[in-house]
């Protein structure tokens, strides 16, 4: 009905036509709720408009949505007490404006919301004793948007709830960890129609089903030869080991299956969601794939019975192996147009099935009670205490075995899937897979067990059939069972093949029977059911797999057909899968592959009840409470014992592939959220080492450089975000930060949306980084911030690493003033401190997404697009400053940022679209794109230069050495500058030769500068005192009082007391630049101890000053100052 796809998008065109003349009208079907226009202008009298709700409201456009029972006026569908006369009454009472909804918030968005509550029933009035926005718990909140039971309502937002009134609320975002990824948003777009879906109980849709599937051939045709062989003792031990592991299975399905809602898809549903989409969809395709070869195996065992009765009567058609492939094929096709006609048909043959097989065991039951002549030679001899004897103990023949024996039965039990297959057609899978299951496993080992025993108790091992083998004479020789009952059967063990008896007959069943024929229509029915049960259980199984896109390929097997949501294409591939294997009709090679494959899906299935329960998640809470976690491991074990037990090779191939599989979707990765134990356990697991850790002293052995790196958004600064990589990539932590600035609201709006945005970035580009966004009031807030609170325990940043400012002549000095406060921050927190500096600059963003497509453009496939998001609304109050602003952040190019999916792609693809954009780069655009690039491409031989001219701790020493460790960069060679006296250079070079090989610290040279304190050359001179003239306060040509106020409202400009005072520094960092560009303007990047300046004495002007003049025209340049404590040490 219209009225409820308000929400889901119909409110923009159709739906809000008939909004603004009338409210819809409620259809008969589940009406919610309707829709009145609150007018404008003051209150009305009470009937004027509203058909619920009399009275309106005082605001403008803005709607109210009012609950509508379709059977009774105003009154709310949850309300406990009936019909009350003030239900229709009451609603439009308002509480200060407290119930009004914005346009905003009842269009979320733009995103797919389903049915949009606000509310303002009547129901709640009466609940609380005043109208309040605030909803009651109700189930239909916490539904997902592809719910098939209910339409999924949203409570109101906290935003709404708590933001000021008059200011537009947050855009709806979807409750935790709900947001449909593709695959579930294609289940959204796809609701089936809830008239005429057929859905079965717990009896017709899981115990009708699970026993008809364990009930196979094996009940009528191997059962008595398992006991001629094991003997009654050994035969119940088998059925009792093989219920054992079924049992466990059973009890953890239970538990999963009760874990939530379960929707279609059985096994693979039940693992994929609880171990993740890695097992799930390796077990799903062989579960599938067991499935359809499972339906050729049962339809090969019924043409078999076919043939032999054909060849009883002599009436075969060719020769028997084609008989079985003719009749097997016309067999599948037949069951192939019952599946197709719909579950409806399919239950009805599963019912009839299972009468007649009833029927059969009933017939066997009733001639083990009526012993005739006629069957005396056969063996049957009725209940008697010395068969019984005889039979106890085992008989292994033919180099059977015990775990032979087993093999052959095992495969009787499994078929306990059979209705959580068809999970997606059960009315109440949580409630009907337990009781179903479980009954069906107690009621088929009973009546396997029972048959045993009666069989064993009635039938010899061995008899010849002769109607003469009577014995007319005592035999004095003679002890069988047989002998006493006057027939002497010696002559089988003698070596002459018997025909009849235990051991030699698989149709003793048909012998014993009341009526023979109905055997043959209980073994009909056994395979039919069996094969009927696959045949419908692997299209649904693999239709669920497709659907959630774990494997590409496979996506036009998704769709469903009909009011059931068939998957026909599926059905279609079964049969084919089915129909080949029947044709090749060497079932005795497939059939332990199939049963190992069952036994991998039981196997997970126990490990993940066992993997859920260990991972603690709060979300494990089965309502199904008999199952432990150990039982369901021993149950996996167990699985996987027998495996082998059955078949060792099948096991080690089915081991095989579920290890393929399973590697091939990690690789995948698809974007899949289930929150699967995997996870919990994942966050489990970091939780306990993290406390585990903070309880580690610090050793400098184990010292780490853990950087908190002022990125800003990280993809605008590749190259700051690439280079400090290098060093802590597997070693130690990084953490982007940035500091949102600007209009809070605003700010922590972006905070949300960019914290999941930049960390899946980050994912994306390979970056072992953690993205931390803050809001501040200016940087040097935001960086203090971080500094102080970033990280976890002994995972705490202990280096802070900036770009250098490199716009800082042109930019406000405010700025600067921030800017170098950092660095006395980080100094104040025991912090190291790096400053990156390239020539051509860091940030990028300016030069993101040129002309290409908006968001709302932009297709689902096109992830690899950078979007421009224009902010320059935003005027001044730049939400975005990062930490390392460049030239560009000042210049009137509004700020862009990438698309809100966060996945732009990493720089030579950025250069690409930037080429190929409308407006071609000029030269230094270009060269900063280059620029950004370079620490990704393999560095080839080349040096990095240590200037270590001040010791620190040995940081600055330690940066490169982890650097070279790198692949990229294994090829560069350290070359370590010192300072030193000219008459010492030797003896330095000595002992630092010496230190640096105690740190086993590999360089290729050491250069001792013996004239660093040479004064630089006086054009140098010049050009660092013209650079710094306009930031001088000249305060001797100026009044003191006018000196002291320019000094107090200006801290950063330099005095000329303080140039005279630090004239040596100066000279020393111009110096330094000279050194630099000769001995090192080839290096691929130089790393050199930063100059400090004391807190308080330097002026932030010439302290930037410095730094700019001591790194410019320079190769990529870290200046590193460590924290002064030991970082390096040579003990071990």
């Amino acid at each position: 009905m219209e009225g409820k796809e308000l929400a889901a998008g119909s409110a923009g065109d159709e739906g809000s036509k008939d909004v603004l003349g009338k409210p819809l009208g409620p259809t008969p079907s589940q009406s919610r709720f309707q829709v009145d226009l609150v007018a404008e202008g003051p209150r009305k009298s009470c009937g004027d408009v509203g058909v619920v709700g009399k009275g309106v409201e005082e605001a403008k456009g803005r709607f109210r949505v009012n609950f509508v029972d379709p059977s009774a006026g105003g009154e709310s569908p949850g309300e406990p007490g009936g019909g009350s006369s003030e239900g229709g009454n009451v609603s439009g009472v308002q509480n200060g404006g407290d119930t009004v909804m914005s346009e905003g918030s009842l269009h979320s968005g733009g995103h797919h919301h389903y049915y949009y509550d606000t509310h303002t029933n009547t129901y709640y009035l009466r609940t609380f004793g005043h109208n309040t926005m605030d909803a009651v718990p109700r189930i239909d909140h916490y539904r997902h948007t592809a719910a098939d039971l209910g339409e999924k309502l949203l409570r109101p937002s906290l935003a709404e709830l708590h933001d000021e009134l008059d200011k537009e609320p947050f855009e709806d975002g979807y409750a935790n960890g709900e947001e449909g990824t593709p695959a579930g948003d294609a289940a959204a777009a796809y609701t089936p129609d809830s008239k005429g879906v057929v859905k079965f109980g717990w009896i017709k849709g899981v115990l009708v089903r699970c026993m008809l599937n364990i009930w196979g051939v094996m009940l009528f045709i191997r059962l008595s030869w398992i006991v001629g062989q094991a003997g009654i003792g050994l035969s119940v031990l088998v059925i009792g080991m093989a219920t054992v592991v079924t049992t466990i299975t059973g009890l953890s399905t239970s538990a999963i299956a009760t874990n939530g809602f379960v929707r279609g898809g059985g096994a693979y549903y039940l693992i994929s969601r609880s171990l993740g989409p890695e097992f799930g969809g390796a077990i799903g395709l062989i579960f599938a794939f067991a499935n359809a070869v499972a339906v050729a195996m049962y339809v090969v065992g019924f043409a078999e019975t076919v043939v032999e009765l054909l060849k009883e009567n002599g009436t075969l058609m060719i020769d028997e192996m084609n008989d079985i492939r003719i009749i097997g094929a016309i067999t599948v096709v037949i069951l192939l147009g019952i599946s197709i006609a719909g579950m409806e048909w399919e239950a009805k043959a599963q019912i009839v099935l299972l009468v007649i097989l009833i029927l059969a065991i009933g017939d066997f039951v009733i001639g083990t009670f009526i012993p005739l002549d006629s069957k005396k030679p056969k063996g049957f001899f009725g209940y008697n205490a010395e068969i019984f004897m005889e039979n106890f103990g085992p008989d292994f023949r033919q180099e059977e075995t015990f775990f032979s024996v087993f093999a052959i039965f095992f495969p009787a039990a499994t078929g306990i899937l059979a209705g959580a297959n068809i999970s997606g057609d059960l009315a109440d899978p949580q409630s009907a897979i337990p009781k179903g299951t479980l009954l069906a496993i107690l009621i088929t080992t009973l009546v396997y067990i029972g048959i045993a025993v009666s069989v064993g108790s009635c039938v010899v091992r061995d008899a010849t059939g002769n109607v003469n083998d009577t014995i007319v004479t005592e035999l004095t020789n003679c002890t069988a069972a047989a002998c006493k009952l006057n027939y002497d059967f010696s002559s089988c063990q003698a070596g002459a093949g018997c025909q009849y008896g235990l051991m030699n007959n698989f149709q003793v069943m048909s012998m014993v029977s009341g009526f023979a024929p109905l055997i043959s229509a209980g073994i009909f029915s056994a395979t039919l059911s069996s094969a009927l049960a696959s045949l419908v259980s692997a299209p649904k199984i693999f239709q669920a797999l497709c659907k959630d896109s774990i494997y590409p390929g496979f996506q036009m097997f998704a769709k469903g057909y009909g009011k059931n949501n068939e998957p026909l294409r599926g059905y279609i591939l079964t049969f084919l899968i089915a129909l080949g294997f029947i044709l090749i009709a060497e079932l005795n090679v497939i059939a332990p592959i199939i049963s190992n494959f069952f036994l991998a899906s039981y196997a997970l299935i126990n490990f993940s009840v066992f993997h859920a329960s260990l991972a603690k998640s709060p979300g494990w809470r089965p309502a199904f409470k008999y199952y432990n976690m150990w039982i369901s491991l021993v149950g996996a074990i167990l699985c996987c014992i027998v495996m082998f037990v059955i078949n060792w090779w099948a096991a080690l191939l089915t081991y095989v592939i579920v290890l393929g599989l399973y590697i091939y979707v990690t690789y995948k990765k698809p974007d899949v959220n289930w929150g699967s134990s995997t996870q919990a356990l994942t966050y489990l697991n970091a939780l306990q080492h993290s406390i585990r850790l903070s309880g580690v002293e610090d050793h400098v052995k184990n010292f780490r450089p853990q950087c908190l790196i002022m990125t800003g958004a990280p993809n605008a600064r590749p190259a700051l975000l690439h280079l400090v990589h290098a060093f802590t990539k597997n070693v130690g932590l990084m953490i982007c930060g940035h500091v949102h600035m600007g209009p809070r609201r605003q700010a922590m709006k972006e905070l949300s949306t960019d914290l999941a945005k930049y960390q899946r970035w980050l994912i994306k580009n390979k970056m072992k980084a953690f993205y931390a966004p803050v809001h501040a009031e200016d940087l040097r807030d935001g960086g203090q911030y971080l500094m102080q609170a970033a990280g976890l325990g002994r995972m705490r940043p202990n280096t802070l690493v900036v770009g250098f400012k490199k716009n800082w002549k042109q930019g406000d000095m405010r700025d600067v003033e921030t800017y170098i406060n950092l660095f006395h921050d980080a100094f104040d927190v025991q912090y190291g401190v790096v400053v990156i500096r390239l020539k051509e600059g860091l940030d990028i963003s300016h030069l993101q997404g040129q002309d290409l497509l908006s968001s709302q453009e932009k297709s689902p496939c096109t992830k690899d697009v950078i979007v421009k998001v224009d902010y320059s609304k935003k005027s001044e109050t730049d939400t975005s400053i990062a930490f390392a602003p460049s030239s560009s952040e000042r210049t009137p190019t509004p700020r862009k940022e990438e698309d809100d999916d966060g996945k732009t792609p990493t720089q030579p693809l950025l250069n690409k679209d930037s080429k190929s954009s409308s407006s071609p780069l000029n030269l230094a655009d270009q060269r900063l794109l280059d620029a950004s690039s370079q620490f990704q491409k393999k560095q080839g031989k080349s040096n990095i230069d240590v200037w270590w001219l001040f010791d620190d701790g040995g940081l600055t020493l330690l940066i490169p050495y982890l650097i070279t460790t790198k692949k990229k960069w294994k090829d560069c060679k350290i070359r370590v500058f010192i300072g030193g006296k000219i008459n010492r250079i030797d003896h330095d070079r000595r002992a630092m030769a010496t230190l640096l090989s105690k740190f086993r610290i590999d360089f290729s040279d050491i250069m001792v500068l013996g004239d660093i304190n040479t004064k630089p050359k006086k054009e140098n001179i010049a050009a660092f005192e013209k650079m710094i003239e306009p930031f001088r306060l000249h305060e001797d040509d100026k009044e003191q009082e006018v000196a002291d106020k320019m000094k107090e409202d200006e801290p950063w400009r330099i005095t000329d007391n303080e140039l005279e005072l630090y004239k040596t520094k100066t000279y020393r960092q111009i110096r330094l630049n000279e050194l630099l560009k000769e001995h090192s303007s080839t290096a691929n990047i130089i790393v050199m101890s930063l100059p400090v300046a004391r807190k308080g004495a330097v002026s932030s002007a010439l302290y930037m000053a410095w730094l700019e003049v001591l790194s410019q025209d320079l190769p990529p340049i870290l200046l590193v100052r460590g924290n002064h404590q030991s970082v390096l040490t040579f003990y071990s």
